[in-house]
């Protein structure tokens, strides 16, 4: 079935209920539940793609990096034709790291689509997104996705589900006719994958008992009210975030409040210090399916795109320029991570196979300052080093994002081991805390518990399920969990899920246990040696091979000890006149560990970084001069002597 958009008329804002014809609605979720395949079907099913088209799966998760993690990254709108209606859909992130993008996507909507696993449950951060939409007072639609799971339970899900939303509706103090109102929550059980949906339960593990999503629609269209902005206003347009095209330049995305905005017209520019400038609409567009098209105006409710002014940010507002009524400002919550990032100064900066082209401070700075442009929920702040500067964000995912979108742009860049940004209260140091929940076989209870107990972790609750596994809370420091996620997989083979969500500031908890094992460095300069890798296989783990390049005061390995060892990795064998035999000749090898930027990151210790290159990730030490690293280690101990 093909679907066509509804015809606007240009006397729809003439009338205050003339916008029933439309639905702004975000979906929003932990992570992996579904989110975005549901966005994937809905379009299908909307006759949004050519009955040829070839069919993407998570069509919308459109960025390189979304697609090789898999996950959504930045929030983003679709427009959905469905009986004469348009929804617009934002499918915004489940990571908490992005919550900048969450935060952005409810301040467009008029209702939220909660989607929750039908065998996980609501987990960390569907507590997160709840809270976010609870907190500004949107209307809630229960989806139980994946009830064709072979472990789902959807009525307990359901259950644990109003009980989550009563919790957080309790802590944000809502009135008794909200809380009321979510006793009597409407509730979905879909397959995204399958692309069906109904209000009535299936049996567990099978899929729901219907042709289509069109209980999903009926429900959205019944649940989620109309725009309530004044058609007959002057003109409000809040920009919630920003885009760019290389024909229209800067793109700002915005939701129209008040008003009409056209094509060409002439609108009052409200910015962050109070000034408002004239400045001319060049371009209008709206979405259909995945596409912006160019339209002549759009309406008080509508989600548009606007061109013509290159200096817009998110938080402006387009008013009237004889009336200028500025909006308020979009507020996110503080970052709670910090990690320095600089030009690269090893002796291998723009000398890979695959070197970078971009290597100076001015470019760095320049990225950086960019990357505030569009991200509301980071700050970049100056060190004492002119080349190097404090990035500050929600996690260190949203950290490590940025630093290989960067990398792949061709920076080479020094990054600093992730460190907690704390605040001062009543004259005490406090830190970030997480709450962690954690899935584990129960073979594994034993071993979490102690890791977590060793970074300060204090647990909440436990729970036992007849399938052997164990799901556990803990409350802990920020710190604590920095570089716990590969200790994490170590401990429990892989088995375990982990996810956490930043729960409020506390009392500094003290000095923590750091990495247990020490480093493998290399002493001096050259390309790695076979003979001098099997040498060193006893003494830990290896992340460089034969013929790769180093340097002195590169970390080449973990050691099996707890200290740092310096060790000549680029030793040849010595030549004899003695006839060797071939089984002295042949050296077995263990494989190098190669880390990716995200554990590099985790590895590092106090007096490491991280070196990024377009061609690779290289841990080193912030010293590389071995008898300077010695002074520099003497000096810390006598001052905390």
């Amino acid at each position: 079935m093909s679907v066509t958009a509804p015809e606007r008329s240009e006397s729809a804002s003439d009338d205050p209920g003339g916008r029933s014809d439309l639905r702004n609605v975000a979906i929003v979720a932990h992570v992996d539940h579904g989110k975005t395949t549901l966005v994937d079907a809905m379009l299908r099913q909307s006759g949004a793609f050519a009955a040829r088209a070839e069919l993407v799966d998570r069509v919308m998760d459109s960025g390189d990096l979304e697609r090789e993690k898999g996950i959504t990254i930045l929030a983003k709108n679709t427009a959905i034709h469905r009986d004469g209606t348009t929804i617009n859909v934002i499918d915004t992130p489940g990571h908490a790291d992005f919550g900048g993008e969450v935060e952005r996507g409810l301040s467009m909507v008029d209702g939220v689509v909660l989607l929750v696993d039908a065998s996980e449950g609501p987990l960390p951060q569907t507590r997160f997104v709840l809270r976010k939409a609870l907190a500004a007072h949107l209307p809630v639609i229960l989806v139980v996705n994946k009830t064709d799971r072979a472990d789902a339970r959807c009525a307990e899900v359901v259950d644990e589900s109003l009980e989550l939303l009563l919790e957080l509706a309790t802590d944000l103090d809502l009135d008794d006719d909200v809380v009321a109102g979510l006793l009597d929550l409407p509730v979905i059980y879909a397959s995204a994958r399958a692309g069906k949906a109904s209000t009535e339960r299936p049996a567990d593990g099978t899929v729901p008992d219907s042709p289509d999503l069109q209980p999903l629609f009926d429900t959205l269209m019944a649940q989620v009210p109309a725009p309530s902005d004044d058609p007959n206003g002057v003109l409000q347009a809040h920009v919630t975030n920003l885009d760019a095209s290389s024909y229209l330049g800067r793109i700002a995305l915005c939701r129209v409040r008040s008003g009409r905005i056209r094509r060409g017209q002439q609108v009052g520019w409200c910015r962050a210090d109070g000034s408002v400038t004239r400045v001319k609409v060049t371009e209008l567009l709206r979405t259909e399916a995945l596409e912006r098209v160019s339209t002549e105006y759009a309406d008080a409710g509508d989600i548009v795109a606007v061109a013509g002014i290159a200096e817009v940010t998110i938080g402006d507002t387009l008013a009237d320029p004889e009336d200028p009524r500025p909006l308020p400002r979009i507020t996110v919550d503080e970052p709670a991570i910090a990690m320095t990032i600089g030009i690269n100064t090893s002796p291998l900066a723009g000398r890979d196979p695959k070197p970078g082209t971009k290597l100076t401070a001015r470019l760095v700075k320049n990225r950086l300052d960019a990357e505030l442009v569009g991200n509301v929920s980071m700050r970049v702040l100056p060190t004492e080093r002119p080349d190097a500067w404090e990035v500050q964000g929600r996690g260190e995912l949203a950290l490590a994002i940025l630093v290989e979108q960067m990398r792949r742009e061709g920076f080479e860049l020094t990054v600093g081991k992730p460190e907690v940004v704390t605040r001062v209260v009543d004259g005490r140091v406090h830190e970030p805390f997480e709450r962690l929940s954690v899935d584990v076989p129960d073979e594994h209870l034993g071993a979490v518990t102690q890791l977590l107990a060793a970074r300060k972790g204090e647990m909440l609750e436990m729970a036992h399920s007849a399938s052997g596994q164990v799901r556990m809370e803990f409350r802990v420091p920020s710190r604590g969990l920095i570089g716990f996620r590969t200790e994490f997989l170590t401990e429990t083979r892989g088995t375990g899920i982990a996810n956490q969500l930043f729960d409020g500031y506390g009392p500094w908890v003290g000095e923590l246990r750091a990495r247990i094992s020490g480093s493998l460095i290399a002493d001096r300069a050259g390309a790695v040696t076979g003979h001098a890798v099997g040498l060193l296989a006893d003494r830990g783990d290896l992340f460089v091979g034969p013929t790769t390049p180093v340097y002195a005061g590169m970390v080449v390995g973990e050691n099996s000890r707890s200290e740092d060892m310096e060790v000549n990795i680029v030793r040849e064998k010595k030549l004899t006149n003695m006839r060797q035999s071939s089984q002295d000749v042949l050296e077995r090898l263990t494989p190098p560990r190669i880390l990716s930027l995200e554990q590099s990151l985790e590895f590092c210790s106090e007096d490491e970084c991280v070196e990024v290159t377009p061609g690779a990730v290289r841990i080193r030490k912030v010293i590389l001069d071995a008898q300077e690293r010695h002074k520099a280690r003497n000096r810390s101990k006598q001052g905390l002597a």
